[in-house]
């Protein structure tokens, strides 16, 4: 006759969800001068569109393109500020000669 051995209970701890992480609020930065937003990085691509000086723009992402001197120096990184929308970083005032946002 086999004995029926049974494992003793476990305890299973309750699982709290993960705490909920909110991404960083988008940050916007002014326009130094009039420019022109390009369909693509570059003065080669489609005007879309313009900017006033003292707007603000969001920055999706950055890809270099065309190198452009502006108001705030000269740059091969230009800043997508939206689908097929795209400035001179040398028109954005960033604080920053580097990228500020993730590759495109």
């Amino acid at each position: 006759m086999s004995e029926n051995v049974m494992a003793p209970e476990e305890t299973v701890e309750a699982i709290e969800p993960d705490e909920t992480v909110e991404a960083p609020a988008a940050r916007s930065y002014p326009i130094a001068a009039d420019v022109n937003v390009r369909s693509g990085p570059g003065t080669s691509y489609r005007k879309v569109g313009r900017l006033s000086a003292g707007s603000r723009v969001t920055i999706a992402c950055q890809k270099p393109g065309e190198t452009v001197t502006g108001p705030t120096g000269t740059s091969k990184i230009w800043d997508r500020i939206g689908s097929g929308r795209y400035v001179s970083d040398t028109y954005v005032r960033t604080g920053s000669s580097g990228y500020v946002a993730p590759r495109c």
